[in-house]
């Protein structure tokens, strides 16, 4: 994927999940999802267990795997369908991913750029502030640009 293509699929993406950024919203109740659902319908285990075709000892075992966080995707879906909700899954970043990217490609700059710093001070070469700072905006650009995937190498 291109450069420019990359960047305007992490803006399309963040666009997409930024609905999903309150994480109250998002939070799954202590006993889990099937289990808050089933019990504000009023719904019993044994209801529950012949709605998914599941003895009702098997229903416990899902909300306990859920509660666990040890449910698998397909069994949470049939849980959903079972209680008429439908299962959204997703992964939300904490950070638009464009900083994400940003943050990596800062960590790599220092990385490399210490190295030759530490040479010149040691010769007494340090360059002036802004024109380090300058240097490290013109790796990070590049590695941003260029890096793809190689940026998240030895992470």
């Amino acid at each position: 994927m291109r450069p420019q293509d990359r960047e305007a699929a992490r803006r399309q993406l963040d666009k997409r999940l930024s609905a999903l950024l309150n994480d109250d919203a998002l939070a799954r109740p202590s006993r889990g999802w099937v289990k808050a659902i089933r019990e504000a319908l009023g719904m019993t285990t044994a209801q529950l267990a012949k709605r998914l075709g599941v003895s009702q000892p098997r229903v416990v075992g899902i909300e306990q795997a859920e509660a666990k966080g040890a449910i698998t995707l397909d069994s949470l879906e049939r849980a959903a369908h079972a209680l008429d909700c439908r299962l959204v899954y997703a992964l939300v970043p904490r950070k638009p991913l464009d900083a994400l990217v940003e943050e990596r490609a800062t960590q790599l700059a220092e990385k490399q750029l210490g190295p030759t710093r530490h040479t010149m001070a040691l010769e007494a070469q340090a360059m002036d502030a802004r024109d380090e700072d300058e240097q490290r905006k013109r790796l990070i650009r590049k590695l941003i640009e260029q890096a793809g995937s190689k940026l998240w190498d030895d992470a």
